[in-house]
């Protein structure tokens, strides 16, 4: 609107100001001209000196100035002011117009035609832009998406693509027109830039070379009526009956407040549904589902929110994710420093799970102990392990009351390179023996551990607290804490058990731990830590610093068909053992591509106590959907130890299994399999409005300018306007601009009407 206004009153557009210099074109010199205006206001003025009237002084000055004022337009006519211009040469120079040809360009989010039109209409020979270029340049058009390709006209375009590789895009057209004269590129898109590119090199390249690009902005910057699941967060492998809390992101437009249903499907069969309340236009809206993985292998779970009526984007209201389900016997080492009743009733909770052995071994006496569920006479027959190879046998360990004195310093840090190096997972229980008051602070466990121990504490003999349990804001989020049916009804379940005591007094975790549980009670306030966790290096390390969570079960005020201490134990140990690697692991670049596009395999290789290997014989087999084997051999990354890198392309759809083998001059080893789920990426509806921001970026970065569809039509004269390419000068007079004529009959007027009503006409 404000550009309209200016170039009805100015005759040409702002750019043409901008791009030009202001030069007088009088036919007489200018100081002749200008003595000869002077004279004439001077003259002009004389008359109100000597003209009656009943005007006072000051007006008769204001009444000179007027006439003086206009005077000096018309002198300003009369010197004849002109813009020097320089621009293109017709068909003397290149234009390379790109044009998005992914799918994102068939949404219709301003009406019923879809943002291709613009580009397919507009941009054509026949269009009304596409004319005016083609009038002025030697237009080649480009189309890109996933690749980037010459193209006759917009006649081609298919709008399938199904990413949208800007940077690529610009780089190619540069490459192929660079050594042509070339006036800039135009860009039309949405902006749906989904692709991992180095855009701000490509910019750079552009600024280097002088190339503008004329970016042209398709679509809304915000949908007005869409629901969108932004994003979907699951394990990569979890153990079969294992019970999923999935987080997920659900942003919506023009349905603020409604109720939607969330459904979550196992390859078409519902496994669990849920109510979600939408939040205000563009808010996100944390939302946790829980459901049971039931069945083993692959399973490709979909999250999938109904259409609403009149929304814009269908394609955004599914994510899927694919989860490796495993059936094996995870093994636990848990050792344990004294009889007590926590022991007998961690194993009788995990007894009925199949998926977990417990491999028990109890102090009984001094350099005595029991053995329990172990797989053979010899395991563990001489106490706790004291070697790699047999303590990285195991996957998870536990320890309850025992101190670290019992332990040499090499267990110690052998402990310690079980979480860091093996990546098992590690938890600690409460007990005198355990924590700080057990004396492991200062020790190489300490590091691994996610809770703060204070060595001042050790000499506290008497702390002793009853502490009610509760999930943590951040903890009610995760399947470990979730005792009932949903979060609610779990937060309402821990309300309801019985307290439990302690006698470690821990109330602080390191940086990146996460507090899962938390006590209040006298003495403890409500600082008391639970249950806590942390990454450390390949593996993870829990605390849980009470003694007695068998009240949970055994307390007479929890009903006999309560199962909330052996679901919490279970879903515990499981969840300490359903990341752990093996000496050869394989992941892939993700778990879903589009057939055709290259997907990255990345193996690491270790010996059997997991020390890195670099001069291992690696081979990745990736087995198609229909059961055809590739071998891919793998390359040693030079820059991390035990790590080997390949790619590959999936060519049809379904559902790739891809294994690494490894041999070092003895036995072959191979990983367990990662999956990879092939089908047609629909990745372009997601944050589908136009990023108008990414286009402006573009714009500003290379010298050239945003627009709009609607301003679009100022594009062909701005591009001839630039100067660059084989260039002619070009002047454009300025006296007759309709804002000097409103200017001079305004001020001529003004005067008129004052002299009138003052008596001096």
């Amino acid at each position: 609107m404000a550009e309209s206004v200016f170039t009805f009153l100015f005759k040409y557009r702002p750019v043409v100001f901008g791009s030009g210099r202001l030069v007088f074109a009088a036919p007489v010199p200018l100081l002749v001209l200008a003595g000869v205006a002077t004279a004439v206001a001077v003259g002009a003025a004389a008359t109100y000196v000597r003209a009656g009237g009943k005007a006072s002084g000051a007006e008769r000055g204001v009444l000179a100035g007027v006439r003086i004022l206009a005077l000096a337009l018309l002198a300003f006519c009369l010197a004849r002011p002109t813009l020097v211009l320089s621009t293109v040469v017709p068909q003397q120079n290149y234009l390379g117009v790109l044009l998005d040809d992914s799918r994102s360009m068939r949404i219709a989010d301003g009406g019923a035609a879809p943002r291709s039109a613009f580009a397919r209409g507009a941009m054509g020979p026949e269009g009304v832009i596409g004319r005016e270029l083609a009038r002025r340049f030697r237009v080649r058009y480009f189309r890109f998406s996933s690749g980037t390709d010459r193209i006759g006209g917009p006649e081609e375009l298919a709008f399938d693509g199904e990413r949208t590789r800007v940077a690529q895009a610009l780089d190619r057209a540069r490459s192929e027109l660079g050594s042509l004269p070339l006036a800039g590129l135009v860009l039309v898109s949405d902006g749906a830039d989904n692709a991992a590119g180095a855009l701000s090199e490509s910019l750079l390249a552009l600024r280097a070379a002088n190339v503008p690009v004329y970016a042209v902005g398709v679509g809304r910057e915000a949908l007005d009526r869409d629901i969108e699941i932004a994003r979907v967060a699951t394990p990569t492998a979890v153990l079969k009956g294992a019970r999923l809390a999935v987080e997920l992101l659900v942003t919506q437009r023009g349905y603020a407040g409604e109720t939607v249903k969330l459904f979550v499907e196992d390859e078409g069969r519902v496994v669990a549904s849920q109510d979600v309340k939408l939040g205000s236009d563009g808010e996100p809206v944390p939302v946790s589902v829980r459901f049971t993985a039931e069945q083993a292998g692959p399973r490709r779970f979909r999250f999938r929110i109904p259409p609403r009526p009149g929304e814009r984007v269908a394609e955004n209201n599914v994510q899927d994710a694919l989860v490796r389900v495993r059936d094996d016997r995870e093994k636990i080492l848990y050792f344990e420093g004294e009889p007590r009743f926590e022991l007998k009733f961690i194993r009788r909770a995990a007894a009925e799970d199949k998926n977990l052995q417990i491999v028990t071994l109890l102090r009984t006496a001094e350099n005595k102990f029991l053995r329990l569920d172990v797989d053979s006479a010899a395991e563990l027959s001489t106490g706790f392990p004291r070697t790699r190879d047999e303590l990285f046998g195991y996957r998870g360990l536990v320890l309850g009351g025992v101190e670290a004195g019992f332990f040499t310093h090499d267990q110690l840090q052998m402990i310690a390179d079980f979480v860091g190096d093996r990546g098992g997972g590690l938890l600690m229980l409460g007990s005198r023996r355990t924590f700080a008051e057990g004396g492991y602070g200062g020790t190489p466990l300490a590091d691994a551990l996610p809770v703060v121990l204070d060595d001042a504490r050790r000499r506290d003999t008497t702390f002793f607290a009853e502490i009610k349990v509760a999930p943590t804001r951040a903890g009610a989020g995760y399947g470990v804490t979730q005792i009932a049916g949903d979060e609610a009804a779990s937060r309402d379940r821990w309300r309801m058990l019985p307290a439990v005591t302690t006698v470690n007094r821990v109330d602080r975790v390191k940086p990146g731990a996460t507090i899962l549980l938390s006590g209040a009670g006298e003495g403890v306030g409500g600082g008391q830590v639970v249950l806590a966790y942390q990454r450390y290096g390949r593996g993870s390390a829990f605390a849980l610093p009470i003694e007695d969570s068998w009240l949970w079960q055994m307390s007479a005020d929890v009903p006999l068909e309560d199962q909330s201490h052996e679901t919490f134990w279970r879903q515990l140990l499981r969840w300490l053992v359903s990341d752990v690697p093996t000496p050869v692991a394989v992941r892939l670049g993700g778990d879903r591509a589009s057939p055709g596009e290259p997907v990255s395999i990345t193996a690491e290789v270790s010996d059997e106590r997991y020390v890195r290997l670099n001069n291992a014989r690696v081979t990745a087999t990736v087995t198609a959907p229909n059961g055809a084997a590739t071998q891919v051999p793998l390359e040693w990354a030079v820059d991390r130890d035990g790590e080997y890198r390949g790619s590959f392309t999936p060519a049809a759809q379904g559902v790739y299994a891809v294994t690494a083998t490894a041999s070092q001059g003895g036995p072959e080893r191979t990983s367990p399999p990662a999956y990879l789920s092939a089908a047609p990426s629909t990745a372009e509806y997601f944050d589908a409005a136009q990023r108008a921001p990414l286009l402006r970026r573009i714009a500003a970065e290379t010298g050239g300018r945003y627009y709009t569809e609607a301003s679009a039509g100022a594009l062909p004269e701005d591009i001839a306007l630039s100067g660059r390419g084989a260039t002619v000068t070009e002047e454009r007079e300025l006296w007759d601009m309709p804002i000097v004529l409103l200017l001079f009959v305004g001020l001529v007027g003004a005067e008129w009407g004052v002299r009138r009503g003052r008596g001096l006409a």
